[in-house]
């Protein structure tokens, strides 16, 4: 498997790594720059050349996984008889220096209504290194057309059109994923944010809307889903920035996207 191959699957299992690259090579050793090997928790792909300095860079890659926050970092090896690694001695006679990047896990977002606000927020989002589920129950509105304004996206961007029950899909989303409901249909929001409140391992719910909606849907959540004040408050409403006033699609669109942005950092 490729190093590139290596990454997308660690992206795919949303799973943490370090990519471990040869910067600089002086005199004689295993690999030239620019060799690379990808860590995971369990498994690694690739190869910087080998003993012990293959091994010091994967004991270290799986330290810097365990870190909240890690950041790159730089390793030297001196290549020669008189220097005894923590797996040995490697004598090539030159010496290497590696470099070791993080791959963290990237944030993901899902967006129950791709409507005037919801695409509006899609076009924001898709802009940063993220995981971006689209998901609503009208095909028109995850066309390929539509979402055309999508195709040069950062984020890794998913459409799901779901014809009934969209509340389905929460099942279908990695723990952690931040769910954003803005349907077309309060009934549908309201089912949402009900099945939200059930399915565990999300991370923040932030619902679009009034004061008077929110009276309303808080009542039913408690009298008829049988949440507790607990529960409910863990849904967010309004959404967005409260300085940020305006009505527009796109300045609610930015003021959510902020909003979000900040949560990022808070649970990074």
């Amino acid at each position: 498997m490729t190093w590139v191959a290596a990454v997308a699957r660690l992206r795919e299992r949303r799973e943490t790594g370090v990519l471990v690259t040869v910067a600089t090579v002086r005199g004689h050793a295993p690999r030239k720059a620019g060799a690379k090997l990808v860590v995971g928790r369990t498994e690694a792909w690739g190869s910087i050349g080998g003993g012990n300095i293959e091994a010091v860079a994967i004991d270290r890659a799986r330290e810097l996984i365990a870190v909240p926050r890690p950041e790159p970092e730089l390793m030297e090896f001196a290549l020669n008889d008189k220097v005894s690694g923590p797996h040995g001695v490697q004598c090539c006679g030159g010496a290497v220096t590696v470099l070791l990047e993080p791959l963290p896990v990237v944030p993901a977002v899902a967006v129950f209504g791709v409507g005037h606000v919801g695409i509006e927020l899609a076009r924001i989002l898709a802009r940063h290194d993220l995981d971006l589920h689209l998901v609503d129950t009208r095909p028109d509105m995850v066309s390929p057309d539509r979402l055309a304004v999508l195709s040069d996206a950062v984020a890794q961007v998913h459409a799901h059109h779901v014809p009934l029950l969209p509340e389905e899909v929460l099942t279908e989303l990695a723990p952690g994923t931040h769910v954003l409901i803005m349907t077309h249909d309060h009934a549908e929001d309201a089912a949402l944010c009900d099945a939200a409140l059930r399915t565990p391992g999300l991370g923040s719910i932030g619902l679009i809307g009034s004061a008077a909606k929110w009276s309303r849907f808080r009542k039913r959540l408690a009298d008829e889903g049988g949440h507790d004040d607990a529960a409910i408050s863990r849904i967010k409403t309004p959404i967005g920035l409260p300085d940020i006033t305006g009505k527009e699609p796109a300045t609610i669109a930015v003021s959510v996207a902020a909003d979000l942005l900040l949560t990022f950092e808070g649970t990074s």
